[in-house]
Parts: structure tokens; C-alpha cells; sequence
């Protein structure tokens, strides 16, 4: 029985939650308190936790940063609960990696059913992928982990995303639109300058494997089609 930590500070939501959660059958672990459902993360290990960002002690969104930063937690997807449905409150939930996003008032229903969804893609067996070596850059997507010549970079979950779908996608431009839908999982009516910022920050960290991602001026980014040599 898979086992959902329900974070609300609205009791009476709080308890619908739980009625419905366990009728879908799943069980039902719930606080309406930041601090205690870290605790609660740690010692109960759920395997899907709803996070409202609202919280009486501290902010959910400090919660969800907390959670990724442990070893213990960071594992467990995170689906965040919020009245704030603007663009740039979604892009911070998935920046703090927030596996889903959803806006109240929602349907339960609904919400069942996503978890399910994330349930079944977590279940699901995956064949290990080999490590992607190009130029001086090296990738090994189940791991999370990138390297540089021989020195290993450290990225957020997000910025790993846009890196590897950059490279999936190299030698096609993508625009800055395209990425937000692909990458941040949100639709944006205008181009914002969150896709640069976080270019430019991946470029950073990748220092001369930066200069793998190339900008197309007025249009977007691509990855190169090959790498020059060593």
C-alpha cells in the first residue's frame, strides 16, 4: 500500500484529503505543520508527499527545499498545493523540484489520479542508460551526475533537465518557449528571462563545456553536433 504524507493547514481540505486518499487506498500520514512533516518524511518514508505552501511555521516552498537537499528525502516526489497559480510560482516549484504543481480549488479526483501517474512512472523498470561522453563533457542520466574533464559539476535537478535535453536535441534549435514547456513543465504566453538566466548558469558551472551550448540570436539555444577535440 503506497503510503502519501498530506501537508495542509486547512483542516477541513486536510480531511477530505484523507478521506478520499484513503479511499483510493492509499495510506494516509498527515500534519499541518512544515517542521513536523520533515520529521514525518524521514521517519515514515512516503512514497509521495502533497505539500501546501502555505504552512502556519514556514513556508512550503522552504519545506520542498529542504526535502530535495536530504539524502534521505530528496528521492520522494513532491506534488505542491497552492492558490497561486501564476507562471513564475510554477517555474519556483519545479526550480525546487516539485514533481507536479496544482492550483486550488482542484478536483480530487483529479489528484488521485496524478499520484497514481507518479506512482506508475517511479514503478515502472528502466533500463540503465550508458554515460554519455562528448568532447570533454560526460552525462550519466541515472545518476544525475555530470562531469568536466575529470572534475564533477554539480547541478540542480533543473538545470541537469535542461542539459540533457538540450543534448538529446543537439544541432535543432529550441526556443526559449519550447524549453519552458519541456523543461519547467509550464506554457508561457511570452518569452521570459528565466530560460537565459538558467542558461547562463548552466554555462557557469559547465566552464569550457559551456561552449557546447550555443545561442541562435533571437531565436533560442542549441547543443553543438559535435564536439571539437580534446
Amino acid at each position: 500500500m503506497a503510503r502519501v504524507l498530506v501537508v495542509e493547514d486547512e483542516a477541513d481540505l486536510q480531511e477530505v484529503l484523507q478521506y478520499n486518499l484513503r479511499q483510493a487506498g492509499f495510506d494516509v500520514v498527515a500534519t499541518q505543520r512544515g517542521r513536523e512533516a520533515l520529521g514525518l518524511a524521514r521517519a515514515e518514508r512516503p512514497n509521495v508527499i502533497l505539500l501546501d505552501l502555505m504552512l502556519p511555521d514556514v513556508p512550503g516552498t522552504d519545506v520542498c527545499r529542504t526535502l530535495k537537499s536530504d539524502p534521505q528525502t530528496s528521492a520522494i516526489p513532491v506534488v505542491m498545493l497552492t492558490a497561486k497559480g501564476e507562471e513564475i510560482d510554477r517555474v519556483v516549484g519545479f526550480e525546487l523540484g516539485a514533481e507536479d504543481y496544482v492550483v486550488k480549488p482542484f478536483s480530487v479526483r483529479e489528484l488521485v489520479l496524478r499520484i497514481q501517474a507518479i506512482l506508475r512512472r517511479n514503478e515502472a523498470p528502466v533500463e540503465r542508460a550508458r554515460p554519455i561522453d562528448f568532447g570533454i563533457l560526460r552525462i550519466d542520466r541515472d545518476a544525475y551526475r555530470v562531469w568536466v574533464e575529470s572534475d564533477e559539476v554539480e547541478l540542480t535537478r533543473l538545470e541537469f533537465k535542461l542539459l540533457v535535453t538540450l543534448y538529446d536535441r543537439r544541432n535543432r534549435v529550441q526556443s526559449r518557449t519550447t524549453l519552458l514547456q519541456d523543461v519547467w513543465g509550464v506554457t508561457a504566453d511570452v518569452t521570459t528571462r528565466t530560460v537565459d538566466t538558467h542558461v547562463k548558469r548552466l554555462r557557469e558551472k559547465l566552464g569550457r563545456a559551456g561552449d557546447y551550448v550555443e545561442t541562435v540570436r533571437g531565436v533560442g539555444y542549441r547543443f553543438a553536433e559535435s564536439a571539437p577535440e580534446k
